[in-house]
């Protein structure tokens, strides 16, 4: 690919985009009204995306996306019809609402369908910093997707390349129901990561890093990037199994805020409602040690999930979903607050900003804590069951005696239930990773079967 093929795109203009979409968002509201429903809500979004991925030095892929679309639900009494269109026509946006009012008159109704509550809808719209828009440039952004790659090509350890990627994205999202709601949204997101292997024939090693923001200029640079990923993927080489055993263990932050996500997972609505949940009925009780506490902050400025309403309209709100070790409540979107008696929580789309509270310690201290373990760094497999809590999955890192680590280590598996597990850990560690939904430490958990050759 040519340098006269790399070019570069301008950013939209945010007030009109969302000025454009919000009269979309009406127009079929309004036309919903026409043929009879009851009540509807509409998201309207238009997104701009960039993507260029390189390997061994030649660009291999480069994706432009500018994508339009509109979602629409209407209610017919208790009766519930969708459709969604690509294409913000006048025309097509009829089309895709008649398509809806079809569907409504052909679905059964269910008592717990509906909008959600007036009272509950966002008044107040503060501005999170999350638009940091810049021109998408085709050829800036493989210059830097290459620059990556080669800053973690210059390790010695380091043979070979799954590739490196840099892309942007800027979005924007009308919400807009009966009730009278309008809320716009708008947010940039900016990523970077390289994918490197070390060694050969059987003993090949892959590991990659990489870094996410809203704002460019909160990334760290590609060739930090690059330089992470091989540094990571040569520490692996030379790894090796171990016997059997039952000892403590040290989760990495990445690895860490997937243990938490399962446990949001047992507390949001559609698992609770379905009686598929191991959590189900334990709002008020202690999950988790006593000093664990569990914040959800939706008004973190540049923050990757921040948003002053969900998606259905409902304004945001700061919390404790976990206190003194205790589930407060559950993560209830309108439909499944209904079903289970409750209140919506204002997490339509999910949680906004989960932030696992730090302790005092480095990571280097908790491995210095825990003596002898397995630090993991990585998981794979899907054998986690959110209805008993069974945890297994397989697992890589690194074996630590005294503090110190010793070897890495592959194909173990790493075994608990949640339940136990939960209550089981030993502390969070200070390096907070910031780069989604759930921000988390290490924690450090107390005995976990960890099964070896």
């Amino acid at each position: 690919m040519t340098d006269s093929n790399m070019v570069a795109h301008t950013v939209p203009d945010r007030d009109q985009e969302l000025s454009g979409l919000a009269d979309c968002a009406q127009a079929a509201i309004d036309h919903a009204r026409s043929l009879g429903a009851d009540s509807s809500e509409v998201s309207a979004s238009a997104h701009y995306g960039l993507e260029v991925g390189v390997r061994m030095g030649e660009v291999e892929t480069l994706e432009h996306a500018r994508d339009r679309g509109l979602a629409i639900s209407v209610f017919l009494g208790n009766s519930k019809g969708h459709a969604s269109s690509g294409d913000l026509r006048p025309d097509s946006i009829r089309n895709c609402v008649e398509k809806a009012m079809d569907i409504a008159r052909f679905t059964q109704a269910d008592t717990c369908n509906g909008l959600a509550p007036r009272d509950r809808l966002a008044e107040n719209f503060p501005d999170l910093d999350l638009w940091h828009p810049q021109p998408l440039d085709a050829g800036l952004t493989a210059q830097k997707a290459l620059a990556c790659e080669a800053a973690g090509l210059e390790n010695s350890a380091i043979s070979n390349s799954d590739g490196a990627s840099v892309s942007s994205s800027l979005g924007l999202n009308v919400y807009a129901n009966s009730n009278g709601f309008v809320g716009h949204r708008d947010g940039t997101r900016y990523s970077q990561s390289c994918v490197l292997i070390a060694g050969k024939g059987e003993t090949m090693q892959r590991d990659y890093w990489y870094d996410s923001r809203r704002a460019h200029v909160d990334l760290e640079s590609v060739e930090e990037t690059g330089r992470e990923a091989a540094r990571r993927t040569a520490r692996r080489l030379g790894a090796r199994n171990i016997p059997t055993c039952e000892v403590p263990v040290l989760l990495a932050p990445e690895v860490a805020r997937g243990l938490v996500g399962h446990m949001l997972a047992a507390v949001s609505g559609a698992a609770l409602y379905r009686k598929a949940s191991f959590l189900m009925d334990h709002a008020g009780q202690q999950i988790f040690p006593a000093w664990m506490t569990m914040s959800e902050r939706p008004f973190i400025k540049r923050g990757a999930a921040s948003t002053a309403f969900d998606a259905e309209g409902v304004a945001t709100v700061d919390r404790d979903l976990i206190s003194n070790g205790i589930l407060n409540g559950y993560v209830l979107d309108s439909y499944a607050a209904r079903r289970l008696g409750l209140e919506t929580t204002g997490n339509a789309g999910g949680v906004h900003n989960l932030v696992v509270q730090a302790g005092r310690f480095s990571a280097a201290e908790l491995m210095q804590q825990m003596g002898t373990g397995l630090l993991v760094t990585e998981v794979m497999g899907q054998g986690v069951s959110i209805v008993t809590g069974d945890y297994s999955r397989g697992a890589g890192g690194f074996w630590v005696e005294n503090g110190e680590i010793q070897f890495p280590v592959d194909e173990v598996t790493i075994a608990g239930n949640l339940k136990d597990m939960f209550m089981c850990m030993e502390a969070v560690g200070t390096d907070m990773d910031e780069r989604s939904n759930v921000r988390s430490g290490s924690i450090l958990m107390g005995k976990m079967t960890v099964a070896g050759s």
